[in-house]
């Protein structure tokens, strides 16, 4: 499989008054036409692996990396015009929570034509509609037509991240950043919307960077897993076997979850050696 995305120790660190602190050391990954998982902690820094990709961090940040390509494109050198040319149009990310990222005073219909037009500016409103039209009813949105019309607060959360989905879906991208895409969502939706993006997935051969906290979700959703721990990567393995991680961070978050037909007084807390933080 000739991957898409090639990354070779990335680090990414943030200015602070006492100088720049590191948040991503040393991670390198591949992703081809496929569901590949970065999970970990709060703070371990996969949403900055996400964002790096991209871009996307402010300008005070220092990223570094021996290789972070894209196709044909090296992203660290690439000129800001060439990165526009590739944010949303060949890479997009879909984020978290909607209600944070719709404009609540245009209309969902309107800002997925939006996206269409920013990256095809020679199409036509009347073009660029009916293409929203059609992403609406591909991620299964009854009545496109009528949701075209609401504004963001009329919608649910489910509703809501699929319209997020078509957005990102418009320019047909070759890659999908999915930061907790479904955490915000109760379960019968978090699974509605897990089957879009596999149906996506499968059918278009786009790759797919799911970042999560969830690993009984990866697990069952992704084909290979990364889990990160203070910026660093301490283990990759297959999503079908993350029951067989011997790192023991890993095994340290997968005994911390419960599980239904095994009750414990207590569940364990994830202890941490100051090993894994070089080694």
């Amino acid at each position: 499989m000739t991957p898409q995305l090639e990354i070779n120790d990335l680090r990414v660190s943030f200015k602070t008054p006492d100088g720049y602190v590191d948040a991503v050391r040393g991670v390198s990954l591949q992703l081809g036409r496929e569901k590949l998982a970065i999970v970990g902690e709060s703070g371990s820094g996969k949403s900055t692996v996400g964002r790096a990709i991209l871009r996307l961090h402010p300008h005070s940040a220092r990223i570094t990396a021996k290789t972070m390509r894209f196709c044909e494109v090296d992203l660290l050198s690439a000129s800001e015009k060439t990165m526009r040319s590739i944010r949303g149009a060949r890479i997009s990310m879909i984020l978290q929570d909607p209600k944070y990222s719709l404009n609540p005073v245009v209309r969902v219909g309107d800002q997925i034509a939006e996206s269409y037009l920013a990256h095809h500016p020679k199409a036509s409103r009347a073009e660029a509609r009916e293409r929203a039209l059609a992403m609406l009813e591909t991620v299964r949105i009854r009545d496109p037509q009528r949701v075209f019309s609401l504004y963001p607060h009329e919608v649910s959360g489910g509703m809501g991240q699929r319209i997020m989905i078509a957005m990102m879906l418009i320019t047909e991208p070759d890659i999908i950043i999915a930061d907790e895409p479904t955490s915000a969502l109760d379960v019968s939706v978090r699974t509605q919307i897990l089957a879009i993006l596999d149906d996506l997935v499968g059918e278009r051969g786009l790759g797919l960077l799911f970042i999560s906290h969830d690993l009984n979700l990866v697990r069952s959703f992704c084909d290979r897993v990364i889990v990160m721990y203070a910026g660093r990567i301490v283990e990759t393995i297959d999503a079908d076997r993350l029951g067989e991680a011997t790192h023991p961070y890993t095994r340290g978050l997968l005994d911390s979850l419960p599980e239904i037909d095994h009750r414990r007084a207590r569940l364990p807390v994830l202890q941490r050696d100051p090993s894994w933080l070089t080694a």
